[in-house]
């Protein structure tokens, strides 16, 4: 009925926001971010990104839907809701306002969602961003950074081009056959690019199966092979995407 406060039961409750809490407002059993009975605002907690919404820990999401609760719960936890509220709740507001816009920018990337949940399971990317080169510059520190073994050819190769063109740009020069060559290595980065992410979807699917199978306990050794094997490719990927990213630097695109 119009008027009455929407419960929190959009979507399923998994992980720690299932466990039940009394309402600090009516003492009743609360969802994660309302009271069921009373519909008051309840205290920010601590959560990963899929608990706050309610979510698995699957990497293969309805992303319609999640951008349907993410302007469901922005609507609800705006802090201009709660600016005569007596209580903590505007301040609760604001903590959850917060969660919401990080976790909703994660979760809708399929690749930043999937580097988020390898950071739950205790694994990290290599640092393969500008950033990192340029500190490393800066400092002097290694910068960990592994090129991909099939790469190695091409990279080496490209890097002489682009050593080359860089050159020539600077004696106001051009080398149209050169150019050539730098587009022609930026079109097979690209399909490897696309190749890339064809094998990551694969996993997404082989992962989320052993979450289907057993939700609290994925088998341990199924969850490390198919996690070790997004890792390596997400590392392959930002490699890629970077030498992709460099190159059209290079010639202006």
């Amino acid at each position: 009925m119009a008027g009455e406060p929407k419960t929190d039961t959009a979507l399923p409750i998994y992980g720690d926001a299932a466990l039940a809490h009394a309402c600090w407002s009516c003492g009743d059993m609360r969802a994660a971010h309302f009271c069921e009975s009373c519909g008051k605002l309840q205290p920010a907690q601590p959560a990963d990104y899929f608990t706050f919404f309610g979510l698995p820990r699957k990497l293969q999401i309805d992303t319609a839907e999640l951008e349907r609760e993410f302007h469901r719960l922005s609507r609800k936890l705006h802090p201009d809701l709660y600016v005569t509220s007596q209580g903590p709740e505007r301040g609760w507001s604001l903590e959850k306002s917060s969660q919401l816009n990080d976790a909703y920018r994660t979760l809708r990337d399929p690749i930043s969602r999937t580097e988020y949940l390898l950071r739950l399971e205790g694994v990290q990317l290599e640092e393969q961003s500008k950033a990192a080169t340029d500190k490393a510059r800066a400092t002097g520190q290694e910068k960990k950074q592994v090129v991909p073994p099939d790469l190695l050819e091409e990279v080496f190769e490209l890097n002489m081009q682009l050593e080359e063109f860089r050159g020539n740009k600077k004696l106001g020069e051009d080398d149209p056959g050169l150019r050539q060559q730098i587009e022609a290595t930026r079109t097979d980065l690209e399909q490897k690019l696309a190749a890339t992410d064809g094998e990551l979807r694969k996993l997404w699917g082989e992962w989320d199966a052993l979450i289907d199978r057993n939700e609290s306990q994925p088998s341990e050794a199924g969850r490390v092979r198919v996690r070790d094997a997004m890792l390596a490719l997400l590392n392959r990927r930002k490699y890629i995407a970077n030498l992709v990213r460099d190159v059209k630097s290079e010639l202006d695109l």
